[in-house]
């Protein structure tokens, strides 16, 4: 089969189409009505979201938008863009971009690629998010899924995995934090975005190891494959290993709590206010469950967390940047590409 009849889709987050209160609230509604996010009932989720989250929330949030938006727009989308670009100079087959909330959306960006070539028989699917969540990874596989089984049955679908333990992700993530830790901290914390406990239960496919078995993250276990929270912390082990940073000189956290339920643990804004309290200076904080700049990391983190640093006690938080559009992950991207096996689907 000639490589004109494949094709690469991006899928990333996503974000407002603009920063005004309008936009926000109709992408808050779409993001926070996906029932892998908030896992209730629809009934209940309608309630929780447009009786008590949307009335209010929009014109929050589109203050923190306001606050790292650039001339370009939406960094997330700005930042994806450029990605996208790089790996279509680097690779002979179409790519396109598409955004599991918001613009472009995976419908657009699949009738693109159908544009482009006519003849596009087979899509390999790069969910942007290193680690296996339902409300993330999982939401733009079935939401792909659900687009070319309604709209372009045709298609054949490969599915990337979850890529936190391939080496190309790994080698790209510590050259791109490793440029900022040759500055000297006294502490490198690893926040990674939250989810709620009752997600890492839904997914332990044994229903008997997630939460249920001491340091259950530790013991190997089928859960592992789709567990994120035991992901994220190979992740912090191993840019720790390949780093060389001191055990008493780093750990991780999770940010980005909503709601009421009982969240993973611990908590990125008492972590940074507790280093702040035992006398660290100079804070580094790095997001690796994020590729890509967004509001997650320069706002919450870069803006809101280190002000909190500050009046907790501390001098300079830096926010490592994501990977974005480094060499390191282009090539991750490019290779994965050029290596795939478009004889078989990838398992999910």
């Amino acid at each position: 089969m000639s490589d004109l009849n494949k094709a690469v889709l991006l899928v990333n987050l996503g974000s407002p189409d603009s920063c005004e209160v309008d936009d926000v609230r109709r992408y808050l509604d779409e993001f926070l009505m996906d029932g892998r996010v908030i896992d209730v009932p629809r009934w209940l989720r309608h309630i929780i979201v447009r009786w008590f989250i949307l009335p209010k929330r929009p014109a929050d949030s589109a203050e923190a938008y306001k606050a790292i938006w650039t001339d370009e727009g939406s960094p997330l989308i700005t930042i994806s863009r450029k990605v996208q670009t790089l790996l279509q100079q680097n690779v002979d087959i179409p790519v396109e971009l598409g955004m599991r909330y918001g613009n472009p959306s995976i419908e657009s960006s699949l009738t693109r690629l159908m544009a482009k070539n006519p003849g596009l028989e087979e899509v390999l699917l790069i969910p942007l998010y290193p680690h296996y969540a339902m409300s993330s990874y999982e939401s733009v596989v079935v939401k792909t899924e659900e687009v070319i089984q309604q709209h372009f049955p045709q298609l054949k679908l490969h599915i990337f995995p979850a890529f936190f333990d391939k080496d190309e992700y790994n080698n790209a993530l510590a050259a791109s934090m490793g440029s900022y830790l040759k500055e000297e901290f006294d502490y490198v914390l690893f926040s990674y975005h939250g989810l709620p406990e009752r997600h890492i239960k839904k997914t332990d496919l044994t229903k008997a190891h997630c939460y249920k078995v001491d340091d259950c993250c530790h013991v190997d276990s089928p859960a592992h494959q789709f567990c994120y929270r035991h992901q994220v912390i190979r992740t912090t082990e191993i840019m720790s290993e390949k780093l060389k940073l001191s055990k008493d000189r780093h750990s991780f956290s999770f940010q980005s709590r909503l709601g009421r339920d009982k969240w993973m643990e611990p908590y990125t804004e008492p972590a940074i206010e507790k280093l702040a309290h035992a006398g660290v200076k100079k804070l580094a904080v790095v997001c690796p469950a994020f590729v890509s700049d967004c509001l997650e990391t320069l706002e919450e983190i870069g803006m809101r967390a280190r002000e909190l640093f500050i009046e907790a006690g501390g001098e300079e938080l830096t926010l490592i940047p994501c990977m974005n559009e480094s060499p390191e992950w282009i090539e991750a991207l490019k290779t994965w590409v050029e290596n795939h096996s478009w004889q078989k689907e990838t398992a999910k």
